[in-house]
């Protein structure tokens, strides 16, 4: 028996009976409602975590029974990476066993180079998807899509509106960079925005990313974590019970994101939080999901981990700056990407972190004589 059967729950049978020769998901996944699936071949697991204890506002025992069929009711393709469904993990006697329960399995799938795709539950769930990554030895990237920056006072105990600062001042600290995309200036204080400049962390505010969603791919493809706060979106797309948001993310921009997410070479695991459970949103919630394998689908392999030896380079320089940007794009996608000199020499340590993906709009902004933002910020890290 597979050792991370003991964290789940099997799928009910009664949600899906399987037919032959079908094109829809429910056929075409393997799905645990009696032997824990054989884990070999799977490139993503979906799950759910079944613990919204860190949601002040939440009272009611998470279902994604709805959620299931509606996925299963879509069309799968032949070009679809391997998909295994493991059930749910149930809520622990104490929160901490959740976040532990989380954290093991996230760590373990990792580990095989498999993609965990759940959903939650509250957000402060995030704590253990980021600890999941602790013992893999290496610097990580957190992007949230989020309609508040949750950092906070932590005196009360962490959750969901606060638990950003748990990560952030967690021992050992393995961060190099969180951004957050969509916050609305309303739901956050100054002193929040303030100290995400003071860090220089990368924001996306919800109007620039109506204008377009285009900016967010390149934070998206510098993540390797993805924590959604599905309260985000709007009511519109998605009827809330708690939160009604008359502003927010649209159900078209949401689903684009989790496809640039599917398509980043370097994310590993994404959670979708904060689920409510309706129809319109049980539908939303599996088109994202789809959007994202087929994201995964579409990936061409093409981060610059080592080398940079077949991409194009470009090379400008800031007189009044006196700095030397060098910028690469990709043959095979045509996406962008900066290249941040350590300020101490090379260092191994972050080689990951010194060709950050930008837009084809920062490159004309270096064209132009002007410094791009996220060259700055990531530099500063750096230092």
């Amino acid at each position: 028996m597979n050792e991370l059967s003991i964290y789940f729950s099997p799928v009910d049978k009664k949600l899906w009976q399987k037919t032959e020769d079908s094109t829809l998901w429910g056929d075409r996944i393997e799905i645990y409602n009696e032997e824990f699936p054989d884990l070999s071949e799977c490139k993503i697991a979906l799950f759910g975590v079944k613990e919204n204890r860190g949601n002040n506002d939440s009272v009611e025992v998470v279902n994604f029974d709805n959620l299931r069929r509606s996925l299963y009711s879509l069309q799968w393709f032949d070009y679809f990476p391997s998909i295994v469904d493991l059930g749910d993990i149930v809520s622990g006697k104490e929160i901490q066993d959740s976040y532990f329960a989380l954290e093991a399995v996230i760590e373990e799938l990792v580990k095989q180079d498999i993609i965990p795709l759940f959903i939650g539950g509250s957000q402060d769930l995030t704590f253990a998807q980021y600890k999941g990554y602790e013992k893999l030895e290496q610097l990580v990237n957190l992007v949230n899509i989020d309609h508040k920056i949750d950092i906070g006072e932590v005196n009360e105990g962490m959750h969901a509106e606060n638990y950003l600062t748990s990560i952030i001042t967690h021992q050992p600290n393995f961060l190099f960079n969180f951004s957050n995309i969509g916050h609305q200036v309303y739901y956050n204080s100054q002193t929040t925005l303030a100290m995400t400049e003071k860090m220089y962390f990368e924001t996306l505010r919800l109007g620039q990313l109506n204008k377009s969603v285009h900016y967010s791919e390149p934070l998206i493809r510098n993540a390797d974590i993805l924590s959604v706060d599905l309260r985000s979106i709007s009511s519109a797309f998605m009827p809330k019970r708690s939160f009604p948001m008359p502003n927010g993310i649209s159900g078209r921009e949401i689903c684009q994101m989790a496809w640039y997410a599917g398509m980043s070479d370097k994310l590993t695991s994404i959670g979708l939080y904060e689920y409510d459970d309706n129809d319109l949103g049980a539908m939303l919630v599996a088109q994202i999901m789809w959007y994202f394998v087929e994201g995964v689908s579409q990936r061409k392999e093409d981060f610059p981990k080592s080398s940079t030896r077949k991409y194009l380079k470009y090379t400008i320089h800031l007189n009044e700056e006196e700095h030397e940007l060098i910028f690469y794009k990709s043959p095979k996608s045509d996406r962008w990407w900066v290249e941040v000199p350590y300020p101490d020499g090379s260092d191994s340590k972050y080689f990951r972190h010194l060709v950050v993906p930008c837009t084809y709009e920062d490159y004309q902004k270096a064209s132009n004589g002007e410094m791009p933002d996220i060259w700055w910020q990531t530099f500063q890290k750096l230092t």
